[in-house]
């Protein structure tokens, strides 16, 4: 190898050494920040969520490896970046505690890199000018101000002080609505008189950040307080509907876009004490933002791709809300639908407030108790699921429950952590049918069905109800009774469960024992209208044979044609069941009306316990004045206790006789006579005293 080579050689090998030594010192030197080039643009909104963006992109994709970092420096450092990854995944799920990470960490970022303070944050947000605020603005300042005080209660309160939640005229309607205005928002802001420090300031700054970067935009504080849900895209003008206005009426065009016509983008509604409320003043700004919205709300647990094949996604988020999301083709335009459930509060005092509400309460813990088979039905939103979570609480605690749901919603082991239950729900390829197959072989003793909603889940649940559980829950959204029985029956014939409508109608009687209908009127309250019984009709043998007995011809025809007359009447017009109302609603109050049916009575005894019993007992004795039997009693090894009937032993009176102490009768300490012991024992001797004659004649007894 001669000269040059050698000199070549050395001189790549420098290069190497050279290229590595600056990369390890620029690497080090990643996370000093050159000095921010300060303009008027610095400090507005846009410039600082490009600078999170960056920042958190930044700490997220670093290779810590070749930074030359000591082992426990590098241990802290990764167990710090998969943290933030963890957050920026897990706050689009809808987890508060992510979101928070998240928060403090862009407070951090803005504070001490970006060199935000007092002088220059009023250009992100002009705080110090009221009247360049925007509604949107002020909002998030109440909001801010009442979380304070009231944590996730902030907007109920909000509603509650200034009555948001009434009816309204709006200008340009004819109609009152459900809807909170800019107008009022603006003047509960002046009413209000906030003063905010600058800590304030930059969390309201942080927050607006945050909401467009990875939170759920202009709904994203409102989708965290404890309201019913929430929904966006539901109203206003569609995106296609304005591309296609815009080629044949400009004026019309023009209004839209200078938001004198709402667009769907501008719908944001809130479900609030069972009112639809639309929030006027709040708006997601473009089509394209609500888009980013629809696409981020669903995507817990990876429920697959929203696509124009799949139109639509069911979901249920990190809190236990359930989220529906379409899009188009299947919808005219991009639309969500959140809707909350709240676990901890759920139970029957806090759901039934009117008048007669003790004796509603007491009803409805009798009848699970007592395990009757019960369809909770109504309209959506009415407060079927609460209801039904209410309900539960009161099944004993040695019976397993088996959940059946589209989408997770009852959350029961939050509530009850110790007990044996088991949810399950449908997916693209596992249907509600074969979750209801698996169940039965899970030693299961009640089984809860979120919603029959579909054909094979009503037909099973009718099925299950006869022979697989001990009794049945079920939501159902039918308006009366024999509306509920008609959908049920259909509902077997269309799985191809029963042929004969007679047949399947006999079916699902058998089994329906109660009725809760609940209700949502125009004034937005939820309350209970009607508790019905089904009370199955025994079919009876009315057939006779009193034609035999009959002399002439015409006599034995009139009789052949009863039979006949029966026959056909129960072939085509037979009654199945009857029913009646328990409990009715009726001018602002519950009402007892029709005693339960003795049958009913029986199975709900002999399925509670001995204190139940008692208390039942006194229930109908207390609003019908039924005296139901006692129930017999068993021992250890389940065999009946026959109590023997109590004799009473008839006592002879003995006659009122004045006693004369014996001369040689003996005294006690006191001077009192001692009664002789008697030899009898076992019992109480019944030997008349013995007297002695006295000159008294009066003493002497009569016979």
């Amino acid at each position: 190898m001669n000269l040059p080579n050698l000199a070549l050689i050395f001189v790549v090998v420098v290069a190497a050494i050279a290229a590595i030594v600056y990369m390890i010192k620029k690497n080090k030197n990643q996370e000093i920040e050159e000095a921010i080039e300060v303009d008027d643009k610095t400090f507005t909104m846009d410039k600082m969520i490009k600078f999170v963006k960056q920042r958190l992109d930044e700490i997220t994709k670093i290779n810590l490896y070749d930074i030359g970092l000591s082992e426990e420096e590098l241990k802290r450092r990764r167990a710090k970046k998969y943290e933030l990854k963890k957050a920026l995944k897990g706050c689009t799920y809808g987890d508060v505690n992510d979101k928070k990470y998240v928060k403090e960490l862009i407070y951090d970022l803005l504070s001490k890199e970006y060199g935000v303070d007092e002088t220059n944050i009023s250009k992100a947000i002009p705080f110090d000018t009221p009247s360049l605020l925007t509604a949107q603005d002020k909002f998030d300042i109440l909001i801010h101000e009442y979380k304070k005080t009231f944590s996730y209660e902030a907007l109920t309160e909000l509603i509650k002080k200034y009555n948001l939640a009434a009816l309204k005229y709006v200008e340009g309607e004819s109609k009152p609505c459900y809807v909170i205005t800019k107008e009022e928002i603006d003047d509960i802001y002046e009413q209000e008189q906030i003063h905010l420090d600058f800590p304030d300031k930059l969390e309201i700054v942080v927050q607006r950040i945050y909401q467009k970067y990875k939170g759920f935009s202009s709904i994203d504080e409102i989708r965290d307080m404890n309201i019913d849900g929430v929904s966006g895209g539901t109203s206003g003008l569609p995106e296609s509907f304005l591309s296609q206005v815009a080629q044949t009426d400009g004026d019309y065009l023009k209004q839209a876009m200078e938001s004198k016509i709402p667009r769907a983008c501008d719908a944001i509604w809130i479900f609030f004490q069972g009112k639809s409320i639309r929030l006027a003043f709040l708006s997601f700004g473009t089509e394209a933002e609500l888009k980013r919205v629809c696409q981020n709300i669903y995507k817990y647990n990876n429920p697959g791709q929203l696509s124009d094949t799949n139109g639509f996604k069911i979901n249920e988020m990190k809190d236990g809300s359930r989220v529906v999301v379409v899009r188009p083709s299947m919808c005219e335009t991009w639309a969500f639908f959140v809707r909350k459930f709240d676990v901890k509060r759920a139970t029957l005092e806090q759901i039934i407030k009117f008048d007669g509400k003790e004796e509603t309460i007491e009803l409805l813990k009798f009848l699970v108790k007592g395990a009757r088979i019960i369809a909770l039905t109504g309209e959506q939103g009415c407060g079927k699921t609460t209801m039904l979570m209410a309900m539960i609480e009161n099944i004993y605690e040695t019976m397993n429950l088996r959940i059946t749901e589209t989408a997770f919603e009852l959350h029961l082991r939050k509530i009850y952590p110790t007990r044996n239950i088991v949810s399950m729900r449908e997916t693209e390829t596992i249907s509600g049918q074969d979750c209801l197959d698996v169940q039965k072989k899970t030693d299961g003793s009640v089984n809860i069905i979120g919603e029959v909603a579909t054909d094979p889940v009503a037909s099973w649940m009718i099925q299950s109800a006869q022979v697989a559980s001990k009794f049945t829950l079920f939501t159902h959204h039918a308006k009366t009774f024999p509306n509920l029985v008609t959908a049920l029956r259909n509902s077997m014939l269309r799985a191809g469960v029963f042929k004969d409508e007679q047949t399947a109608a006999e079916q699902v009687v058998q089994v329906l024992n109660f009725n809760i209908h609940l209700v949502k009127d125009f004034r937005g309250r939820r309350y209970i209208e009607r508790v019905t019984e089904c009370i199955p009709v025994e079919e009876k043998n009315e057939y006779t044979f009193d034609h035999r007995n009959e002399k002439t011809l015409e006599g034995k025809f009139d009789k052949f044609f009863d039979n006949a007359t029966i026959f056909f009447t129960k072939q085509t017009n037979r009654e199945l069941y009857k029913y009646h109302n328990v409990l009715e609603f009726a001018d602002d109050s519950y009402i007892l009306t029709n005693p339960i049916s003795p049958e009913n009575i029986r199975g709900m005894r002999e399925n509670m316990n001995d204190t139940d019993v008692v208390a039942f007992d006194a229930f109908l004795e207390r609003n019908w004045g039924i005296k139901p039997p006692k129930l017999p009693k068993y021992d250890e090894n389940g065999n009946e206790i026959v109590e023997q009937p109590k004799t009473e032993e008839k006592k002879e009176t003995a006659p009122e006789v004045k006693k004369v102490p014996r001369p040689n009768q003996p005294q006690n300490a006191n001077g009192m006579k001692r009664r002789p012991v008697s030899n009898t024992t076992g019992s109480q001797s019944t030997q008349k005293p013995k007297t002695e004659n006295t000159t008294n004649t009066q003493n002497k007894p009569t016979v």
